[in-house]
């Protein structure tokens, strides 16, 4: 993939925006470890804080877990690999609007099918939805997606053989991944693509807010009950 196909210019050399991303989530992992700002506190996500800091939906993608390395060491490697494949096709704005949506929808993904209280963080719903959109495009493109298949389902199946892997991020970075990735690939040419693009990843993310809302609510309802 080394030509932008799917609206505006073409893109070659470096995918600068995957680099500044991994940049971002490398930085913020450093200050994790500096005593006395508690980032990975103030930014981790779980359900329960969906009503008063729904901003942990968003902050929790760039967060990875100081104790486990591997962690960020393989979503930055994830990152780095399907970046340089998906930013010069997509271009930069429609890559990044990819990774927003993907790491949002993954933390929608917590809020409908996790335990309320179970504290998330990591990059992991936004790179499945980097291994969906991946998929749509070489599909579409008409290459072999039997790789990404697997990869897909190696991953996918880590979710439920190790613990502490989020699996419904990575369900609902995929989902999401695959939608916007389709949204880009199968707008017509023409003058008004960039507005059936863009139009489809805004009813993308209303549905995700829909969601959001109704789904918080329902924790609430329940919360009250409880106390009750």
């Amino acid at each position: 993939m080394n030509r932008t196909v799917y609206g505006g210019k073409a893109r070659t050399g470096r995918p600068l925006a995957t680099y500044v991303i991994m940049a971002l989530c490398v930085l913020i992992y450093v200050l994790e470890w500096l005593p006395g700002l508690n980032v990975e506190q103030a930014g981790w996500y779980a359900p329960v804080y969906t009503e008063t800091q729904p901003w942990r939906m968003l902050t929790s993608a760039f967060l990875h877990s100081q104790q486990f390395l591997p962690h960020i060491l393989f979503n930055m490697y994830a990152l780095w690999i399907l970046g340089r494949a998906l930013e010069p096709a997509l271009g930069r704005l429609r890559f990044v609007a990819l990774y927003v949506v993907s790491a949002l929808a993954g933390s929608v993904g917590v809020l409908l099918l996790a335990p309320v209280d179970g504290p998330v963080l990591g990059a992991s719903g936004a790179i499945f939805g980097l291994f969906g959109a991946l998929f749509v495009i070489q599909r579409q493109r008409g290459g072999d997606v039997r790789q990404i298949v697997v990869l897909i389902i190696i991953n996918a199946a880590l979710g439920f053989i190790v613990s502490g892997i989020a699996w419904q991020a990575h369900l609902g970075g995929l989902i999401a991944g695959g939608i916007a990735a389709a949204l880009f690939a199968h707008a017509p040419k023409g003058p008004r693509r960039n507005v059936i693009q863009f139009g489809g990843l805004g009813v993308l993310v209303l549905i995700l807010i829909v969601l959001t809302v109704t789904r918080t609510a329902a924790i609430h309802s329940l919360a009250i009950q409880y106390q009750l």
